[in-house]
């Protein structure tokens, strides 16, 4: 696929993003789109954001869990990069006018204080280069109309993001069994969503050193000082204006949003 081609698709993804008009799935107009394409379209897509001024602040890893990919029908983990515009701390109101089709995600989020670059990351090496983890809610949302995507269309429109809820709570992860860590999710205080941290491609820390090696082959570091959302521990929950979320996570702490 020509270099003009995937900078289109990413024009027309930055567009339906600025405008809150979603478009039709890339993959079913652009039956040759492969998943090298869809990253090349990805890059191009947080490249006109990075030209308004926001800066990558850090990676996060989607449909990990089998939840996510039974819903969506996507077979294997993808990456997005998160970016400063993206960023709510815990207790923060979101504007459901800033997205499309949100949907929230439980997850568990990896602060570094080390650079990772792969190949040959495992688990110990994440965790030795991990400061601190905490709970978080990334807030999907798809610039793909109806979420009709395939892992092409996802993967383009940089793994789904929207934005992200970080808790204040940070807790040291080599102190604590991340697999067996129990998360529980309520909206309007009704419980929705319960999960472990071995949904995360069974370990998080398994999930983070899956990014550091696929972006070690394509010569980009995890660095020092970025958050890394790891994956989410239970199915996606649809949220609107008015809807309040509170999570809290085994041994790791919790994390709130409503949205307005």
């Amino acid at each position: 696929m020509l270099p003009t081609l995937h900078a289109s698709l990413g024009d027309a993804l930055y567009t339906a993003w600025r405008e809150r008009v979603p478009i039709a799935p890339l993959s079913s107009a652009h039956a040759a789109l492969s998943l090298q394409d869809a990253y090349r379209v990805q890059q191009h897509f947080v490249s006109r954001r990075l030209d308004d001024g926001e800066t990558v602040v850090g990676k996060k890893i989607g449909v990990t869990s089998q939840a996510v990919q039974d819903m969506l029908d996507v077979r294997q983990p993808d990456f997005g990069m998160l970016l400063s515009g993206m960023h709510y701390e815990t207790g923060q109101h979101v504007p459901v006018s800033t997205l499309i089709a949100p949907r929230a995600e439980g997850e568990i989020a990896f602060y570094l204080k080390h650079d990772l670059r792969g190949p040959g990351i495992g688990r110990a090496d994440v965790l030795a280069a991990t400061d601190a983890v905490g709970a978080c809610f990334e807030i999907v949302d798809s610039r793909i109309r109806d979420w009709a995507i395939r892992i092409q269309d996802t993967v383009a429109d940089n793994a789904s993001c929207g934005v992200y809820v970080l808790g204040d709570e940070r807790v040291d992860p080599r102190a604590l069994d991340l697999a067996a860590c129990e998360m529980t999710i309520e909206k309007n205080g009704e419980r929705v969503a319960h999960g472990k941290g071995a949904a995360a491609l069974g370990h998080p820390a398994d999930a983070v050193a899956w990014l550091a090696n696929t972006l070690g082959a394509l010569g980009v570091p995890l660095l020092a000082g970025e958050v890394v959302l790891s994956g989410s521990l239970a199915a996606l929950i649809p949220v609107a204006a008015g809807d309040a979320l509170s999570m809290h996570i085994g041994g790791i702490g919790g994390c709130e949003v409503r949205f307005i």
